[in-house]
């Protein structure tokens, strides 16, 4: 990683979702081996990243950010856990391995998203922070997650497949605004509050974070075209297979390359004023435009 301290931080995540995590010989079982599954094996942990990333800027101590990073790639994991259904994406390859479906069963997939999205707002509420952080934080990952966000953009994903031309660029970008880009939003701004952000910090950030919640949905269609399910991870090929909207096929591969230019502009804008400070938070806006999987 460029930046020294993320790869910190990704092993702290790590450890954090580890700690976190039901003990996989305690019963039931089977529920406990499939959450671990969906939640342990990789991962790029962007969310957490984003966590501590901001609240670094802000002067947050790593262990006041362990509990919130790790409630949002908990919340992030679920949400992988149920998009890949057959009821939904329908997808057998997940982080290079079987998904959780795949691995177990379509039940216990369906308990182990719920599951970890319920324990995601149990680590929240027990985060050794004040009150008032707390409950900010609570409601932030609520909304990310529910109908105003993730959920929300679910829905939108859902009505758009089997009809991908249809969409405009503008619904395209509000769709994945809600899909992607709410929780990346949360994740910044999470780490920001426990670091004592003001409205006019996190009005910035949002900034930020909305460029880069978009430039990661970009770049992932790029990569759905470009590369193999080998280096993905995940099946490749399946955005097209089913007719969804995506930027390259909307704008092409040229326009969707210059769009993540733009974002980046845009990232690079929100974060002039705080500098060299502000290293991390540009550190992973550059990975999510220059990954390849």
């Amino acid at each position: 990683m460029p930046e020294p301290r993320l790869a910190g931080w990704r092993e702290r995540a790590d450890a954090a979702l580890a700690r976190v995590l039901p003990d996989p010989d305690a019963s039931p079982r089977r529920l406990h081996a499939a959450m671990r599954h969906a939640v342990l094996l990789g991962g790029k942990r962007m969310r957490p990243l984003l966590v501590y990333a901001a609240g670094a800027l802000f002067g947050a101590a790593d262990e006041a950010l362990d509990a919130p990073a790790a409630a949002v790639e908990l919340v992030h994991a679920y949400s992988l856990v149920h998009d890949d259904l057959p009821a939904m994406d329908d997808d057998a390859l997940r982080r290079g391995q079987p998904t959780v479906h795949v691995a177990f069963d379509e039940a216990t997939a369906i308990l182990a998203g719920d599951a970890l999205q319920a324990l995601a707002f149990e680590a929240l509420a027990a985060a050794p922070l004040a009150d008032s952080v707390r409950v900010a934080l609570l409601g932030t990952l609520a909304r990310a997650a529910g109908v105003a966000g993730m959920c929300g953009g679910q829905a939108l994903d859902l009505d758009a497949t089997g009809r991908g031309g249809a969409l405009a660029a503008a619904e395209l970008e509000r769709l994945h605004a809600l899909k992607t880009g709410a929780l990346i939003r949360a994740a910044v701004r999470m780490g920001a509050l426990c670091g004592g952000a003001g409205e006019a910090e996190l009005a910035r950030l949002d900034r930020y974070a909305e460029a880069l919640g978009l430039a990661f949905q970009v770049r992932d269609d790029i990569l759905d075209v470009e590369s193999d399910s080998a280096t993905l991870g995940k099946t490749a090929g399946k955005d097209v297979a089913q007719d969804k909207a995506t930027f390259p096929a909307l704008l092409g591969l040229d326009a969707s390359r210059a769009r993540l230019g733009q974002l980046a502009a845009a990232m690079a804008e929100a974060l002039a004023p705080y500098g060299e400070r502000a290293a991390a938070l540009a550190a992973l806006g550059r990975m999510a435009i220059e990954r390849d999987r």
